[in-house]
């Protein structure tokens, strides 16, 4: 049962809104509903900022160990116990689509009682492409599956080391394939196929959005990108250069969480990409496309204390730039991952939100 506060929150942030110009580009930004200081992580951060993971359920009995880095330890760090928020009944169906790697396990998501005909959003976990999966995201795609009166897809793609790139791209574009080419066995209106992912998910996202585009398939109709990696290269590009003065912080606390993520992503890329496989490769560093026209509709959401946030409202720049229908949602005192805390955070609830109604809008 989720608390009236809890309620009030959520529907606070529906309105407490600002928007603002940075570099050119109009971003929304979320207040915190309960602060009004700047600078600030949202008080419901600092509360599990150095909690342990709940996720330990999710842990393999078998170390592994690659190139020196625990990846079994890794894994089960990532990912929070979260609460479903839906208000009816959604269906679940364990699927499996065959892939040119192998069977891909999918999980879909129905109201019961769906009409035919309805909007789908194909959705990726997070991870760091390395980990995460799709029991951690169930509720976020329950509660979209809710709140949008859709089906949702979500995917339970190959991870790396194991499978380094393009496995797991590969292995999410096929499910696209798969749910496009059964558009009327899912009950879906094939027309109204969008995608989403955060972090790691939305680089894949936006790559089958990329590679969609690129082959003229034309599946994708929307995506939304739950502060997304958008590059793993260090490569600068005019819209994007790191640096801390593109935040605001009220003490070291704040500096020191969002300076602890950046040898992430070089650990990531390590992990990920192969030392044959150059990392400016769009479909690993979308930022660095250089085209970016003719993308599907899209959804930015980015966190303010997140180490990404730089590269995810770049990217909205570029896209905007490109010509792309783009619009970008900035949540204040927010951090990395915060999707992972449904029912927890109010500011994933209202992410959900603000997704569904660009999919009823399709």
């Amino acid at each position: 049962m989720v608390d009236t506060n809890y309620l009030n929150l959520v529907k606070i942030l529906e309105h407490k809104t600002k928007i603002n110009n940075y570099s050119g580009v109009q971003i929304i930004e979320k207040l915190i509903p309960d602060l009004n200081i700047d600078g600030e992580l949202d008080p419901r951060v600092y509360k599990i900022i150095n909690a342990s993971p709940l996720t330990k359920k999710y842990k393999s009995d078998n170390e592994f160990i690659y190139h020196g880095i625990n990846i079994s330890e890794l894994r089960s760090s990532m990912g929070w116990d979260n609460r479903d928020i839906t208000t009816k009944e959604i269906l679940t169906e364990h699927l499996t689509v065959i892939g040119k790697n192998g069977p891909i396990k999918v999980r879909k998501y129905t109201p019961k009682n769906l009409k035919d005909n309805a909007p789908c959003m194909i959705f990726i976990h997070g991870g760091g492409f390395i980990g995460g999966n799709v029991d951690v995201v169930e509720n976020p795609c329950k509660a979209l599956s809710d709140k949008a009166n859709a089906v949702i897809i979500s995917i339970d793609y190959r991870l790396a080391p194991e499978n380094q790139f393009p496995k797991g791209l590969i292995d999410c574009f096929e499910v696209i394939k798969w749910v496009y080419s059964n558009s009327t066995k899912l009950k879906i209106e094939k027309d109204k196929i969008c995608i989403s992912g955060d972090s790691a998910g939305g680089n894949l996202a936006v790559a089958c959005s990329l590679k969609d585009r690129d082959l003229k398939t034309n599946m994708i109709k929307y995506q939304a990108l739950i502060y997304p990696v958008v590059t793993l290269d260090k490569k600068s590009v005019e819209e994007y250069k790191w640096s801390t003065n593109e935040y605001i912080v009220s003490n070291n606390k704040i500096n020191q969480n969002i300076n602890s993520s950046l040898d992430f992503i070089d650990m990531i890329k390590q992990l990920y990409v192969e030392d044959t496989v150059k990392p400016d490769n769009q479909y690993i560093s979308p930022l660095l496309s250089k085209d970016l026209s003719n993308l599907p509709k899209t959804l930015i959401i980015t966190a303010e204390y997140d180490f990404l946030r730089v590269q995810g409202e770049a990217f909205g720049k570029k896209l905007i730039n490109a010509n792309v229908d783009t619009k970008i949602i900035r949540y204040r005192g927010m951090d990395h991952a915060f999707i992972d805390k449904c029912g927890i955070y109010p500011q994933a609830e209202d992410c959900l939100n603000e997704i569904s109604k660009d999919i009823k809008s399709l």
